[in-house]
Formats: structure tokens, C-alpha cells, sequence
């Protein structure tokens, strides 16, 4: 599932080639031709990520509300001036890295020729007049209300990339009240809202917190500086399209870009020395999900 990082990317990507566009939109695939129907030629005011959810407003007020869950995805693709990923989302043949930045549809004589026609799935078309984006296998894809949007917000704890005033200690409130394992409590969306998998293990490993510690004896300076690392880390994946969290002293080749087997601490490497220690990372079940860790490092 797309971690925090590439929905912030999506909402600025389309705050960029979508923002003040009256846009055309439509359901190729029929499922969202109702909900396509109440935006279709209305002006997209506004895109919006917090954590996994990302919301485009409107300019009647209604909201193109989507979460792309395990397997969905937006491609792009426009003329000259539409710039931006061609892709970002879930498909792992690319794992964390997005595609190559978008070509132009063209026709014959060169020039932008339009949106191609649909292929797969397609959930969801938005088409402006200089390019398009197509939503495939998303969990929601849904048009709102503000109210119906603000219910969505409400039921979140907040997100280390929006950062706002009160956020930190709000954070550090929910993860203390609970007796629940603080690995658990990284990825409750209600608690701390974006973090995945990826992140959930290094900001653990990165902090030296032992995943299994429940969350209500963690002290509050402790609980701060995963605020704060999470925030760091997550900001670094929304400029560098990935997730990398290791700094460039442990990259092998010519240290410009961490190649993929040296973009992590832990995540993935279970049975390998950990970078930091030598200890063999571990790998375990945790709510269903594998949770990476050094078992030197994070005592």
C-alpha cells in the first residue's frame, strides 16, 4: 500500500497540472459513473492529502474523495506543459519508485492529441485541456461532501507531513494512552496517520525503540522524537518519489542515489548484519503485517 509520502506527492501533482481546470469527468469503467456524474465540468479548487486519504475539492463544494488501498494507482499523461509522474501508486513492478515523468499523447502531425482510450480498469477519468488522469483499483473512490469529508479527517490522528500547530502533542497524546505495542500503534491510522510498513520499521530502528514496547510507558521525549523522525523521513519520500533512510555514507556505487538494497536500515533484510550493529535483523508477525527490527540496536 502507497505509504503517506506518494499521496502528498499525488495532491501536489495535481494541485499543479489540475488546480483551477474545469474538468471533465467520467467512470470508463462504470462503477463511479454516478459519483463522476455530480463533478463532471466543475472546477477542481483544491487537492488535499492527509496521511492515506487524498481529497479533491471542488468549486460547488463536493469532494473526489480516494484511498488507494493495496492496489490502486493514478497514471497521468498530458502535452508539454503537463508535467509530473506518469504514475503514482501500488503497482510493486515499480516498487517505491514512481515512473518516468509523463510523455505527450501525441497525434500524426505532433501535437497533443488528447487522452488515449482507456485500458483496464479505469475508475475514474479526470481530463482538463491539456492532459488527463486515470484511477485504477482504488479500495475508495467516492464524490463527497464537505461534511462527509470532514467525517473521514475526524476519525485520523494527525499526519507528520501536514504538521500543523497542536499536531506533535496530539501525536504524543494518543500513542500514551494505549497499552498497545508501539509497532501497532505507528501504523493505527487513528493514532498517526500515513506511516506504513516501511516507515513504521525505520523510525523504530532509526529511534532505537524496541517495537514491542507498549505505547503507555513510552516518556514523552521518546514519543517526540518519533513525531519529529517521522516527519523527517516522510518529508525526504515526498521530495525523492521513495523511500530511503539511509544516508549516503552507506550507499555503494557513486553515492549520488541509494540503489535499492542500500535504501533501508531494516525493512527487508531479515538474516542480514544489521548496518549499525552486525546483529542479524529479525523479521516477526505483528497485527498481521511483518515488522523488521534489529534485536542489538533496539533493545
Amino acid at each position: 500500500m502507497p505509504e503517506g509520502h506518494s499521496v502528498h506527492r499525488l495532491a501536489r501533482q495535481f494541485q499543479d497540472v489540475f488546480g483551477g481546470r474545469r474538468l471533465e469527468v467520467s467512470s470508463p469503467q462504470g462503477r463511479f459513473t454516478a459519483g463522476a456524474e455530480l463533478l463532471d465540468g466543475h472546477v477542481m479548487v483544491e487537492a488535499v492529502a492527509h496521511g492515506k486519504q487524498l481529497f479533491l475539492r471542488f468549486d460547488h463544494d463536493l469532494f473526489l474523495h480516494v484511498h488507494l488501498g493495496l492496489y490502486g494507482a493514478w497514471s497521468f499523461g498530458g502535452d508539454s506543459s503537463f508535467t509530473g509522474a506518469s504514475s503514482i501508486g501500488a503497482p510493486r513492478r515499480i516498487g517505491e519508485r514512481e515512473t518516468a515523468s509523463s510523455g505527450v499523447e501525441s497525434s500524426a502531425e505532433g501535437d497533443y492529441a488528447g487522452p488515449p482510450s482507456p485500458v483496464g480498469a479505469v475508475r475514474a477519468r479526470l481530463v482538463s485541456d491539456n492532459g488527463w488522469a486515470d484511477l485504477r483499483g482504488a479500495t475508495t473512490c467516492a464524490a463527497v461532501t464537505s461534511h462527509e469529508a470532514e467525517a473521514v479527517l475526524g476519525r485520523l490522528g494527525p499526519d507528520p507531513l501536514r504538521n500543523r500547530p497542536g499536531d506533535r502533542d496530539e501525536f504524543i497524546r494518543r500513542l500514551r494512552r494505549r497499552k498497545t505495542a508501539v509497532a501497532l500503534l505507528l501504523m493505527d491510522q487513528s493514532v498517526l496517520a500515513g506511516v506504513g510498513n516501511i516507515y513504521r520499521a525505520e523510525v523504530l530502528f532509526r529511534q532505537a525503540v524496541d517495537p514491542w514496547t507498549p505505547g503507555n510507558t513510552i516518556d514523552a521525549a521518546t514519543a517526540g522524537k518519533l513525531w519529529d523522525d517521522a516527519v523527517l523521513a516522510m518529508s525526504d519520500g515526498v521530495r525523492d518519489g521513495r523511500i530511503v533512510t539511509t544516508p549516503p555514507a552507506l550507499w555503494s556505487g557513486n553515492g549520488a542515489s541509494a540503489p535499492d538494497a542500500d535504501a533501508h536500515f531494516v525493512y527487508k533484510r531479515e538474516g542480514q548484519p544489521c548496518r549499525a550493529c552486525g546483529t542479524l535483523v529479525g523479521m516477526a508477525e505483528i497485527g498481521a503485517r511483518k515488522l523488521y527490527w534489529c534485536p542489538g540496536c533496539q533493545l
